[in-house]
């Protein structure tokens, strides 16, 4: 039986659910974003990128490429509202469905041809099901392996469709772009120019021990992908590997009290979204970014898993204390990762693991209030400025 990944990519989809919602901005140069100059574009419609403005891209450098740009701020419960309604339509075709994002998933379409037709009809049809269901327009891909499928469904932009037939894998490859290959960044780019590498093809110019010996075991799965090959399936469950908060100001400050506030609001953030989801991480995370851009992270491994948030909050504090603030900060977060899996139910055979950190009494009450009466129905003191001084 002939192995089909789909790939399935709403198009320029936080723009499109706003043009959608707003039919004054429909055809007109839309991105979602901040508006103010220190905003910087989260999405961007088809119509203002045309002038090459891209989300993350700084609200100055997007004026200045399209000076009738119309920016709105984005609604995040709205579209993942639509969101659920697209992963609904693609679980109407396939069990077997992974999101891998708020606007694009894989579907194992392997065995569907017997209830659909060949795989173009199949892609058709999802593709008229999403615009019924969610009045959006999808591009598909698809082909017998994932990471060609992810490549396929950016062919034809928007609202497009492309397959990729099992004996077009080799000419196909041959000549794709080996920045086109999912996961193949800048610094790679770099070490495979100096071995004249532009096309998959190239790559194959050489064995698989050659890249291995250069480039280790990214070498191996570079030479696979150029042949054709990913052992990667459609997973329908993945679990979450960190969890994070951060905030950046809208003036930048070298204030340590200012900054502490921030991370206790962020951990509190961490912390609860840790405990509401079952999972507890060994490594807290700190990033901070400078007025200048420049960015760095500190990391502590904790001896226990934890989602505790005084816990988070005082090694955060910990990392902060390690950082010489010789210029503003921009931005701040903290984030907690190393989950080593979700925490499970202890039955009454079993003690609890010692490694395992407990969730206080006083994130317990938080939590329970919070959960009956909202996110602001509890403010700690310290942060009681912050709230009042909130816009």
């Amino acid at each position: 039986m002939q192995t089909w990944i789909l790939h399935i990519d709403m198009d320029a989809f936080f723009a499109s659910v706003e043009q959608m919602d707003n039919p004054e901005l429909r055809g007109k140069p839309v991105a979602v974003g901040g508006s103010s100059d220190r905003g910087v574009v989260s999405a961007a419609s088809y119509e203002v990128r045309k002038f090459g403005v891209r989300s993350a891209m700084s609200v100055v450098k997007a004026r200045q490429l399209c000076p009738d740009i119309i920016l709105v701020p984005g609604r995040m419960k709205r579209y993942k509202e639509i969101s659920a309604l697209a992963m609904g339509v693609l679980q109407e075709f396939s069990p077997t469905v992974e999101k891998a994002s708020v606007d694009e998933a894989y579907l194992d379409g392997t065995g569907l041809e017997r209830l659909f037709g060949p795989i173009d009809e199949l892609g058709r049809q999802i593709k008229a099901r999403m615009k019924e269901v969610t009045g959006l327009t999808c591009s598909v891909g698809a082909a017998p392996v994932r990471f060609l499928a992810k490549i396929a469904s950016d062919m034809n932009k928007p609202d497009g469709m492309f397959i990729i037939q099992p004996h077009e894998v080799e000419p196909f490859l041959h000549t794709l772009p080996v920045k086109k290959i999912p996961g193949v960044g800048k610094k790679l780019l770099q070490i495979l120019n100096r071995y004249r590498v532009i096309t998959c093809g190239d790559i194959l110019k050489h064995d698989r021990a050659f890249w291995q010996e250069r480039l280790g075991k990214y070498g191996g799965a570079l030479h696979d992908r150029a042949r054709g090959i990913d052992p990667n399936g459609v997973v329908t469950t993945s679990a979450a590997k960190s969890c994070s908060a951060e905030n950046t100001f809208s003036e930048d400050t070298g204030d340590r009290g200012q900054l502490t506030k921030w991370l206790l609001a962020q951990s509190e953030r961490v912390g609860s979204d840790l405990r509401r989801h079952g999972y507890k991480g060994r490594t807290v995370t700190l990033k901070v970014k400078f007025a200048d851009f420049k960015q760095i992270t500190r990391s502590k491994t904790l001896s226990a898993r934890t989602d505790n948030t005084t816990v988070i909050f005082e090694t955060a504090c910990e990392l902060l204390a390690q950082v010489e603030l010789r210029r503003a900060v921009r931005l701040i977060g903290v984030g907690v990762s190393n989950f080593e899996g979700k925490v499970r139910q202890i039955t009454l055979f079993e003690d609890a693991p010692e490694t395992v950190e407990q969730t206080s009494e006083l994130d317990r009450a938080v939590d329970a209030v919070r959960q009956r009466f909202g996110s602001g129905a509890v403010t700690r003191m310290e942060l009681l400025s912050m709230k009042k001084h909130k816009k």
